[in-house]
C-alpha cells in the first residue's frame, strides 16, 4: 500500500514567511505590487492592495534558501539548483552547476547572479541557462553575505563580504573595478540610496554608513543600540526617511537631512528579515522568522506609522488543534508562543488571534518589547472549547505548562479572558508556600456554564466559567491518587468521569447531593496500567481511554464496560478523536503514525506514517477533514476524507504491519504536486523568452467544436433523447397508443417506390442489389439472369448486415451511425431481429457483433447514453437466449467491464460536481 486507503494531503494552513528575506516588485497587470515570501520549500505571493494570497508556489525538492524576481520570472534555490517559476506554477528554467546551497540571488538584465556558501559566484543568460560567466572567491578571505547592483553603474555589482569588506565588480569584464576600505565587522546588508552614487551599508555590530562609492567617503553614519542591522530601505515618497531592522524586533526611522532618529517600531517579535517600502508611497511592507508579514502606513499627525494590513500564524509549532463550531469551518489551535488563534478552512483572509497569554493583559500591552514580556504566560498545553455559550461569556478553557492557573478566553469576542482559575487550596495569598501542583486536565459541559480541572495533586475541581466561582470538588480527600490525566462528562449533565496515572477510571454524580463534595463515585474501573487521556463523543457516550502501555480502551458510559480494546501503537499515543457518526477513532502516537480504528468492527481500517510526529488532531465535524499538528511545523495540516467523494473498500489491516509514509501537506495540494520529484519536469525545458513571443499564432474566431474534447471525459450523443429514452418501455407506449378503431383498408393502394426505414425520407435504390426483385420483372434485360443467387435469400436486416460484415473488419461505426439514424420503433425493430430463434432472421454471430459494438462504444467513451440504451433494450428482448448460449455468455464479463470502466469515470465527475456545489450552497448559507 503506497498511500492511504480513506485520508489524502489537501492544503496546510498557517504559514506565512521565514527567515528567506522576501522579494517586493510591481505588476504591469495586475497595477499592484506584490510580495514574494518563503515557506521553506515552497513561496507564497501576497498582492499588496489587499494582502490577499494571489499565488503559491509548487515543491521544490529542499528547503528554499534564496528567492529572487524579474519582470518575467520568479527564481527560487532549493539546495544547488535555482528554478525559474512562470507564475508561480510554470516550471520554464532550471539553472544546474553550484556544488554548494544558493543563499543570494539578484536578477541583474538579460542574467541572473547566483552565489552560493563557497562564495562562488555564477553569471547565468536566463534565456538560454547557459553559464557567462564564473568568479571564486575564498571565504577565509572574502566570504561573501550581501550584493547590490548600484543605481547607474552600468555591468557593475557591489559585493560585501563577512570579513568587513567591499568589492566593486566588472561582470562584462570580470575584473575587480575597486576594492574599498575594510569595515570593523560584518556587512550584513547593502542597499541601494535614492541618491546617486550612495549605498547604505548595515553593519553586525549596528553602524549604518552611507557611503559614495565614487569619491569612496562616508556620507552620513549613524548606530542603532539594538543589535546587527537586518535590514534597510528608503522611502521614495518625497520624505528623507531610511528604515533599518534589527535582530529584535524593532524598526528604527532616520531622518537623512538632521540625521536623527525619528521614532522607532516594534513590528516584529524575532528578527526583521524583510523591510521594503513601496515605491512613491508612504507604505512599509515587513516580514519576519516569526511567521508574519505586515503592511504599515505613515498617516498619523506626529509622522509615525500605524499597522495597515497583516497576515501571520503561530511563531512557534502548534500544540493544540480543535475544531470550533458545527460548521467545520474554523479550526481554534494554541501554540508555544503562548498565543490562541482561529483558522478559517474557507479562506485565509478569515483569520485571526485571540492575542496571547498574560498575566495582566493590560500591563502587556504597554510593553514596547513584544518579546520580552514579562507578563506572558507559559505556552497553552491542552484547551477546550463549547459553542453553547459563545455569545454570552468565555467558551474556552485553557492549561497552562507547569502552571496551576487555567485561563478562560472569548470565541466570540476574539480576546483572552479575565478569569484565572484556581481552587482556594492551592491560593497562596502569603507568597509563604512552595506550591508544586499544576493543573493537568479540563473539560467543558456541554451546556458552557462549568469546567472541570484535574490537577497532578488527584484533587478534581469544578468552576463556573461565567464567574468563576468553585462550584464542586469530587472525592475525598481526592479523587485519586496519583495525577489526573482526563475528564469528561455527559451530554445532561448527570455524569463525571475521571482518568487518573493510578490507572482508575472512575464516575462521579455530576451535582453533589450535599454540600460541594462528591465524595464517592458510582463506580470505578481498574485499567490495570496508567492512564495517558480521555477523549468523549458525547452523542454516542464512548469514553476512549489511552493508556501508558501504548493501547486505547473504549469505555461505554451507559453501562460502565469495556467495549473494545486497540493494539497497535509503539509508542506513546498523543492524542485522540472521533469521526462525527463515532464509527471511526483516529489515534496518534510518539511512533510517528496515525491510526483509524472502525469501532463497530474492531479492525484497523487505515494507517499512514509521517516524518514529523503528530501532537495533537482533529476531526471536523461535517466529516470531510482531519487537521494535524506536528513538531517543528507551524502550520496546520488538512488531510481529506476520500470516503466522501469517492467510494473506499476497507479493509482489516494487521495493527503490526508497517504503514507507508505520507507527505505532509502544503498550502495547495493537486494533481500536479504529486509528481515524483521536481527532476522530471526539470527535464522537460520550454521555450525561452525569444521564443515564446514568435510562437504566438493569430487567434482564429470560428471555432468548431471536435467530436470528443478528450478520451478521458464521457461524451454524450446529439441524437434528441426521444429517440433512445423511451426504449424499454416501447411496448407500454404502443399499447397506450393504439387507435381505438380499426384501421380501414382503402379501396386502391397507389403505385410507391420502396423507401429506406428511418427518419428521413429516402428512396431505396439500392433494392435490387440488396437482393429484392425489381419493380418490373418483366423488362430485365437480356443480359440479366432470373436464377436466384444464394446470397439474396439472405434474410438479416440493413442493421444486421453491417453488423455481420463487422464480423471480420472489426470496425463498428457504420452501424452504430446507422443505429442513430433511425427512430425508436425501427431501432426496436432491428434490435429484435438479431437473433434466429424468433424470426429466423438473425444469427448467433450478428449477435456476437452487437455486444462487440457495445463494448467498442463504451472503449471509445462516446454516445454514452445511446449504448447504455442500445444495451438496456438487448439485454431485455435476448437476455434468456444469451444466458443459454455459451459463446453469447463468454462475452458479457467483457461488455461488463466496459461498462463499469465508463460509468466510473461519469460517477467521479458527477460526485465531484455535487461536491462543490454542496460547498458552495452551505458557504453561501
Amino acid at each position: 500500500m503506497s498511500s492511504s486507503n480513506i485520508f489524502q494531503a489537501n492544503r496546510a494552513l498557517g504559514y506565512v514567511s521565514n527567515h528567506i528575506p522576501p522579494n517586493v516588485r510591481y505588476i504591469d497587470q495586475r497595477r499592484e505590487n506584490i510580495v514574494i515570501t518563503c515557506v521553506g520549500r515552497s513561496f507564497h505571493v501576497y498582492g499588496c492592495n489587499s494582502f490577499r494570497l494571489i499565488r503559491t508556489g509548487r515543491i521544490h525538492p529542499a528547503e528554499i534558501t534564496a528567492i529572487g524576481a524579474d519582470g518575467f520570472l520568479t527564481y527560487a534555490a532549493a539546495g544547488n539548483l535555482i528554478y525559474g517559476w512562470r507564475s508561480s506554477v510554470e516550471l520554464r528554467k532550471v539553472y544546474r552547476g553550484h556544488d554548494k546551497p544558493v543563499h543570494l540571488l539578484l536578477p541583474f538584465a538579460k542574467h541572473l547572479i547566483s552565489i552560493d556558501e563557497s562564495s562562488l559566484l555564477k553569471i547565468w543568460i536566463v534565456s538560454t541557462q547557459d553559464l557567462y560567466l564564473e568568479i571564486p572567491f575564498a571565504n577565509e578571505k572574502f566570504q561573501i553575505s550581501a550584493i547590490v547592483h548600484p543605481a547607474s553603474y552600468k555591468n557593475k555589482i557591489l559585493l560585501g563580504s563577512v570579513q568587513g569588506g567591499l568589492e566593486l565588480w566588472n561582470l562584462k569584464s570580470g575584473k575587480l573595478v575597486h576594492k574599498f576600505a575594510n569595515f570593523d565587522s560584518a556587512v550584513m546588508h547593502l542597499e541601494q540610496a535614492p541618491a546617486i552614487d550612495v549605498i547604505a551599508i548595515g553593519l553586525q555590530n549596528g553602524r549604518i554608513v552611507l557611503l559614495n562609492l565614487k569619491y569612496e567617503k562616508a556620507v552620513m553614519e549613524v548606530h542603532q543600540d539594538w543589535g546587527p542591522v537586518t535590514a534597510i530601505s528608503f522611502r521614495t515618497d518625497g520624505t528623507a526617511i531610511m528604515a533599518t531592522g534589527s535582530s529584535n524586533g524593532q524598526v528604527v526611522f532616520w531622518d537623512l537631512e538632521e540625521k536623527v532618529i525619528v521614532s522607532t517600531l516594534v513590528v516584529h517579535d524575532d528578527s526583521v528579515t524583510g523591510l521594503h517600502f513601496l515605491p512613491n508611497e508612504p507604505l512599509l511592507v515587513t516580514s519576519s522568522p516569526d511567521n508574519s508579514l505586515k503592511m504599515w502606513i505613515f498617516d498619523l499627525t506626529d509622522g509615525a506609522a500605524r499597522l495597515l494590513r497583516f497576515r501571520e500564524g503561530h511563531s512557534a509549532p502548534p500544540t493544540c488543534v480543535r475544531y470550533h463550531g458545527a460548521n467545520g469551518r474554523n479550526i481554534v489551535s494554541s501554540g508555544e508562543d503562548s498565543s490562541l488563534r482561529i483558522y478559517s478552512t474557507v479562506s485565509e483572509t478569515l483569520n485571526c488571534s485571540l492575542g496571547k497569554a498574560s498575566y495582566n493583559r493590560k500591563a502587556s500591552k504597554k510593553q514596547k518589547k513584544k518579546s520580552e514580556d514579562p507578563f506572558r504566560m507559559p505556552p497553552i498545553s491542552f484547551f477546550t472549547s463549547e459553542t453553547t455559550r459563545d455569545k454570552e461569556w468565555d467558551s474556552i478553557a485553557a492549561l497552562h505548562q507547569g502552571l496551576v492557573q487555567v485561563t478562560t478566553w472569548s470565541y466570540d469576542k476574539r480576546r483572552m479572558g479575565d478569569l484565572h482559575l484556581v481552587p482556594e487550596v492551592f491560593q497562596n495569598k502569603q507568597h509563604n508556600k512552595d506550591f508544586t501542583v499544576t493543573a493537568t486536565c479540563l473539560c467543558l459541559s456541554h451546556c458552557g456554564n462549568f469546567v472541570a480541572i484535574g490537577y497532578s495533586s488527584g484533587h478534581v475541581e469544578r468552576f463556573n466559567i461565567q464567574s468563576g466561582i468553585h462550584r464542586a470538588s469530587y472525592g475525598f480527600p481526592t479523587a485519586h491518587t496519583d495525577f489526573i490525566r482526563g475528564l469528561s462528562s455527559d451530554n445532561l449533565n448527570q455524569l463525571m468521569v475521571s482518568g487518573g496515572a493510578d490507572g482508575l477510571l472512575k464516575f462521579w454524580n455530576f451535582k453533589p447531593t450535599q454540600g460541594t463534595v462528591v465524595k464517592r463515585p458510582l463506580d470505578t474501573i481498574n485499567l490495570s496500567e496508567p492512564i495517558t487521556l480521555l477523549r468523549t463523543h458525547r452523542e454516542s457516550a464512548i469514553v476512549c481511554a489511552a493508556l501508558d502501555d501504548f493501547t486505547v480502551v473504549l469505555v461505554d458510559l451507559d453501562t460502565r464496560v469495556i467495549v473494545r480494546r486497540f493494539e497497535g501503537h509503539s509508542g506513546t499515543i498523543t492524542d485522540a478523536c472521533f469521526s462525527p457518526d463515532s464509527r471511526w477513532l483516529i489515534t496518534t502516537a510518539q511512533d510517528c503514525t496515525i491510526k483509524i480504528w472502525d469501532i463497530p468492527s474492531s479492525y484497523l481500517v487505515d494507517h499512514f506514517r509521517v516524518s514529523h510526529m503528530c501532537t495533537s488532531l482533529t476531526m471536523s465535524p461535517t466529516g470531510d477533514f482531519l487537521a494535524t499538528a506536528h513538531v517543528d511545523y507551524r502550520g496546520i495540516n488538512l488531510w481529506a476524507n476520500k470516503s466522501l467523494f469517492t467510494h473506499v473498500t476497507l479493509r482489516g489491516l494487521k495493527p503490526e504491519s508497517v504503514a507507508p509514509l505520507l507527505d505532509l501537506p502544503t498550502a495547495v495540494c493537486d494533481e500536479q504536486q504529486e509528481d515524483n520529484g521536481m527532476d522530471a519536469n526539470a527535464n522537460k525545458q520550454q521555450m525561452d523568452v525569444d521564443e515564446l513571443e514568435d510562437a504566438f499564432e493569430e487567434i482564429n474566431l470560428e471555432y468548431s467544436s471536435p467530436p470528443q474534447l478528450s478520451s478521458e471525459l464521457i461524451t454524450m450523443s446529439t441524437v434528441a433523447a426521444s429517440r433512445w429514452q423511451n426504449l424499454l418501455n416501447l411496448d407500454i407506449i404502443k399499447k397506450r397508443n393504439r387507435p381505438r378503431q380499426t384501421l380501414k383498408k382503402p379501396k386502391s393502394a397507389p403505385f410507391f417506390l420502396p423507401t429506406v426505414a428511418g427518419l428521413d425520407f429516402e428512396f431505396d435504390l439500392q433494392a435490387s442489389a440488396d437482393g429484392q426483385a425489381p419493380l418490373n420483372a418483366s423488362k430485365l434485360g437480356a443480359g440479366e439472369s432470373r436464377i436466384i443467387e444464394t446470397k439474396q435469400v439472405d434474410h438479416l436486416t440493413p442493421f444486421g448486415k453491417l453488423l455481420n460484415a463487422s464480423v471480420t473488419t472489426k470496425v463498428y461505426d457504420q452501424a452504430v451511425n446507422h443505429l442513430m439514424k433511425l427512430g425508436p420503433s425501427m431501432i426496436e425493430y432491428e434490435i429484435r431481429n438479431l437473433t434466429p430463434f424468433n424470426s429466423g432472421s438473425g444469427s448467433l454471430s450478428v449477435m456476437g457483433a452487437f455486444m462487440r459494438m457495445i463494448i467498442h462504444m463504451f472503449g471509445q467513451r462516446k454516445e454514452f447514453e445511446l449504448a447504455q440504451s442500445y444495451l438496456s433494450l438487448f439485454l431485455k428482448l435476448h437476455g434468456r437466449a444469451i444466458v443459454e448460449n455459451k459463446q453469447l455468455s463468454q462475452i458479457l464479463p467483457e461488455v461488463e467491464d466496459a461498462q463499469a470502466q465508463g460509468w466510473i469515470v461519469l460517477e467521479d465527475k458527477l460526485l465531484y460536481g455535487l461536491g462543490v456545489v454542496s460547498n458552495l450552497r452551505n458557504f453561501s448559507s
